[in-house]
């Protein structure tokens, strides 16, 4: 369960950064930025450090190498179910949502991998400790 707890925090995150709704952190700051300066910087900040979280955590757990691959089977999954013609390229909308939702499975994977990987194998994730 906290796998998904997990991925939820990422899509909640990118989606209140950017998502096709005028409900978003970056359309607020375009309308709202000479009024409303000081706090679109706070929580500009405030959105950063969740982005430094999962992006470090993702990159330290999975690496590029497991990002980049992640996003290619996401890819590749998306690709399919556009060829059989469940999806289609022509809502863009929905082709952001889907944007988002991949990216959010993929941060979500990397703060969640030591979990996964342990569940996998029976074998912990173990961090070096220097003297």
């Amino acid at each position: 369960m906290g796998i998904f707890w997990r991925f939820l925090g990422a899509f909640v995150l990118l989606a209140a950064t950017y998502n096709p709704t005028q409900f978003n952190y970056i359309h607020w700051v375009n309308t709202h930025w000479p009024a409303q300066m000081p706090l679109a910087i706070f929580l500009g900040l405030l959105l950063s450090v969740g982005f430094i979280v999962y992006v470090m955590s993702t990159l330290r757990s999975i690496g590029p190498l497991g990002v980049l691959l992640t996003g290619s089977i996401i890819g590749a999954g998306l690709w399919v179910l556009i060829d059989w013609g469940v999806l289609s390229l022509q809502n863009s909308t929905l082709n952001t949502w889907l944007g988002l939702a991949a990216l959010a499975v993929i941060m979500g994977l990397g703060l969640s991998w030591s979990i996964l990987r342990q569940k996998l194998s029976g074998q912990a994730t173990v961090d070096e400790v220097q003297d």
